[in-house]
């Protein structure tokens, strides 16, 4: 019995405990893959042919925040989001053909990445509140 309690507990724990899976925006909920480490982050969707759902980057701080697209095959909406769980800006952006890359830029504390057009197809505008689900 008692080994019992401490799986479940350690299953609680666990849950509790688990990354965001999904965010939410104007009632539209987006599985999301999560770049956590300073290696994915750097990765992106670099070199991918498609994306289902999104791509979530958590930054510490809201700072202003700069992305570009690199070796990005498809294009994307790339959405900066505040400390607060407010867009502050989003960005359709292109597959970089050519050196210099255009550069993205916005105060964030989060990006999330959709394939191009999510964004207007859906009307996520700024100012749209982001949850974050597990």
């Amino acid at each position: 019995m008692k080994k019992l309690i401490l799986i479940l507990l350690l299953i609680l724990l666990l849950t509790a405990c688990s990354q965001i899976n999904y965010v939410e925006i104007n009632n539209i909920k987006i599985p999301v893959e999560l770049a956590a480490t300073e290696q994915q982050k750097a990765q992106g969707l670099m070199f991918r042919t498609n994306l289902t759902g999104g791509m979530l980057f958590s930054y510490e701080d809201e700072q202003m925040q700069q992305f570009w697209m690199k070796n990005t095959l498809i294009p994307l909406d790339i959405i900066f989001i505040g400390k607060n769980n407010k867009i502050t800006a989003i960005h359709y952006a292109l597959p970089c053909k050519n050196d210099p890359c255009e550069i993205y830029s916005g105060n964030a504390k989060y990006i999330l990445e959709l394939n191009g057009n999510f964004a207007a197809k859906n009307g996520i505008k700024e100012g749209a509140v982001v949850n974050f689900l597990r």
